[in-house]
């Protein structure tokens, strides 16, 4: 709110807005003054108000990514990887930057560096993570920065989703993943085929999820926070029955990190080019469209509640619709 009061032979205006400085200024005319008021009134409504510039200068954005890991990262799921992200960014320059002094074009200078080095889609998670790192220190922490320095940057455009099928690699794939020492790889990328699970869904499932009198499998925890039963067809019921006896409650005892260095054996061993593990759950949903399963019945295996999602994962081959309709 604006106050206006008479000091001597002028008008002073005083305007406050919660989480900003108050500021001032004096008039000989009372006209001016209520107009100086309106004015700066209605810059407060679109956070037009001065910034705090002592509070500023005595922040940096390394201040702000401390603060965002120790009380926001910490209760996310994907803790680690973003922990990791934040850590990187620790050693950037601009973590050093006072508030005071950041500009978008540090970012945009930070963009086209890691372009130069990382995937489109990489670049733009992580200038995702430091925008809202900024903008829950303005919402949320009264810190009194007038915009987002992120926000009005140019992001990455992202590549066209990918839409790799195994056509003829699935013999080679399951041969070298079945050469592997570990016994465990191989039933995971047949699973991974036939259930179209994530990896660390596969990997996260515990005997205790597994109900093979419904032949169903329960995971608790998964990429969107929504539990999901997940159907087991009668091939995923023989990998599981033919899975090696363990004390391990997982179904599949294997570590993020082994897997991950597995898989790569076998890819090399296969002579697979440019196939990832996630490709298998896209593999995996294009044949349970091809199976005749209706989207809300893929939607209930694969866990998608946005259909426009599940469309993206789906590349039927044109020569298969073309056979059905001779």
């Amino acid at each position: 709110m604006a106050t206006i009061r008479k000091r001597g032979d002028k008008w002073q205006v005083q305007v406050r807005r919660k989480g900003r400085p108050l500021i001032s200024r004096s008039f000989i005319h009372n006209a001016d003054a209520r107009k100086w008021a309106r004015q700066m009134e209605t810059e407060a409504d679109r956070a037009g108000l001065p910034v705090d510039s002592r509070q500023l200068r005595g922040l940096t954005v390394a201040d702000l990514i401390e603060r965002y890991k120790n009380t926001v990262t910490v209760r996310k799921r994907g803790c680690v990887q973003e922990t990791e992200r934040l850590n990187l960014m620790l050693r950037r320059p601009f973590a050093s930057v006072p508030l005071s002094d950041l500009t978008a074009s540090l970012f945009s200078a930070y963009r086209d560096e890691r372009l130069g080095r990382c995937r489109p889609e990489t670049v733009r998670r992580e200038l995702a993570l430091i925008q809202h790192v900024f903008e829950v220190a303005r919402q949320e922490w009264s810190v009194s920065l007038n915009e987002n320095p992120v926000a009005s940057i140019r992001k990455p455009t992202t590549s066209p989703p990918r839409d790799r099928r195994l056509h003829d690699d699935e013999t080679r794939l399951l041969d070298a993943a079945s050469r592997s020492r570990n016994p465990y790889i191989a039933p995971i990328v047949r699973l991974a085929i036939e259930t179209g699970m994530r990896r660390g869904e596969l990997l996260g499932a515990t005997w205790d999820d597994v109900d093979l009198d419904n032949r169903t499998l329960h995971l608790r925890q998964t990429k969107n926070g929504h539990p999901r039963t997940v159907p087991l067809s009668t091939e995923a019921m023989g990998i599981l029955r033919g899975l090696p006896a363990s004390d391990d409650p997982r179904v599949l005892p294997v570590s993020v990190n082994a897997f991950r260095l597995a898989w790569r054996r076998v890819q090399k061993r296969a002579g697979v080019q440019d196939l990832h593990f996630h490709d298998l759950r896209h593999e995996a949903i294009n044949r349970f469209f091809e199976r005749g399963l209706s989207v809300p019945e893929v939607a209930l295996i694969s866990g998608h509640r946005d259909p426009r999602m599940l469309f993206r994962y789906t590349h039927l081959r044109a020569e298969d619709v073309a056979a059905k309709l001779r």
